[in-house]
């Protein structure tokens, strides 16, 4: 990365707009954006690409402006602060606690909260889940320890083929997003063992981690399809024998200091398109979800595990749950974020997928077609990060 600066600058690190000193004018503002449209962007993706140095290697390099391609357009900076107010005070996000869960008394009443959560916010945080803290504190440090390695040490694992196993990438979406977003990626398929990667695939510095952090979110996964198959109405194992859940991928986000977040984004506004997500989040914050017409955070709270409902899962509860737009704000601190997630996704890519039969009665129809998940993750694949459009695609 070092050498790519010391001999012909690439365009991707020319200055186009006021450093972050410089005041800005909305005028100003609306100029940086027309002006980040003005020049080759394939070919400065291209650029960014080829240095597999992520984010992060800019920042590397000396960098003090954000390149042109992650310059977002005005419909995507114009609201980038929290906006949701409920007579006078800030929405907050539900957070349930597990303990109880193994007793008859108390269960229903978790089930109930973790029903009305994904029904209302498709999203909510649980705390007392079982898994240790020292699980959750070492995943944190290892994926921070390898996104701050030295660019050599990263580039042999840079590759956009994320059905290999093991991955390390900035922007999934670099090549179709209208603009990139300020974070680096590593991804680790996670389970089951047959599609999991090989540990020694992994990157040493993390390699005991992910395997610890894999084996409790296996179960943790579980446990979370018991309940919400229970908040639906039907029988505890519905979701886990239809494998709704088995095949497991985590990623760890990293998003390092931004000198111009009102500029770009850590992640642009998307649903996830799988079954279920558990998300680990450190202390910075920066995670948002759509609510009621506005923005609201997901504040961290210390131990606590964000869960948040799948495209897949709300299309399989006929609409009863709902997947919701989210978003993370790009990184104006000088501490980097950290961010890992566990994707759960089906196991068997064949199967019709669709509202569960059980749920579909003559007062509430199927509201999606049948569809294989072989075209379902083929179609996000080829598509941005953006709102609802694939769920979108199978309403009928």
């Amino acid at each position: 990365m070092h050498g790519l600066c010391n001999s012909k600058p690439l365009s991707l690190f020319q200055p186009t707009f006021p450093t972050r000193n410089h005041s800005r004018t909305s005028i100003n503002k609306l100029h940086i954006v027309k002006m980040a449209t003005d020049f080759d962007r394939a070919a400065e993706l291209k650029q960014f690409d080829e240095t597999k140095a992520g984010v992060k290697g800019l920042l590397d390099a000396g960098l003090n402006q954000i390149p042109r391609i992650f310059i977002h357009p005005p419909e995507t900076l114009s609201d980038l602060k929290p906006t949701l107010k409920s007579s006078g005070e800030a929405v907050v996000i539900p957070t349930i606690d597990l303990a109880g869960l193994d007793s008859p008394d108390l269960r229903p009443s978790i089930v109930d909260q973790i029903r009305n959560a994904s029904s209302t916010f498709g999203f909510f945080q649980i705390i007392n889940h079982g898994v240790p803290q020292k699980v959750l504190d070492d995943i944190i440090d290892s994926i921070r320890a390898f996104h701050e390695l030295p660019s050599e040490a990263k580039s042999p694992y840079y590759q956009r083929n994320v059905g290999t196993g093991v991955s390390y990438l900035s922007n999934i979406d670099l090549f179709k997003a209208k603009a990139a977003s300020w974070r680096d990626t590593l991804q680790i398929g996670i389970g089951p063992a047959k599609a999991a990667a090989a540990a020694e695939n992994i990157p040493e510095v993390c390699r005991a981690a992910v395997a610890e952090w894999a084996s409790e979110t296996e179960r943790l996964g579980f446990v979370l399809e018991e309940l919400l198959s229970e908040g639906l109405g039907l029988k505890s194992e519905r979701l886990k024998e239809a494998t709704y859940g088995e095949r497991r991928m985590m990623v760890g986000h990293y998003y390092p200091y931004c000198p111009q977040p009102d500029l770009t984004v850590g992640i642009k506004s998307h649903t996830d398109p799988g079954v279920l997500t558990v998300l680990l989040q450190d202390h910075i914050g920066g995670l948002q979800i759509r609510h009621g017409g506005g923005w609201v955070d997901v504040e961290p709270v210390a131990g606590a595990l964000v869960i948040n409902i799948g495209d897949l899962l709300q299309i399989a509860s006929n609409d009863v749950y709902k997947s919701v737009e989210h978003r993370v704000l790009a990184n104006g601190k000088s501490e980097a974020r950290i961010s890992i997630a566990v994707f759960y996704n089906p196991e068997i890519r064949d199967n019709l997928y669709g509202p569960l039969p059980e749920l579909i009665t003559p007062e509430t129809p199927a509201v999606y077609r049948q569809f294989t998940y072989d075209d379902y993750i083929t179609r996000f694949f080829n598509k941005e990060l953006d709102g609802k459009s694939l769920p979108n695609h199978y309403r009928i």
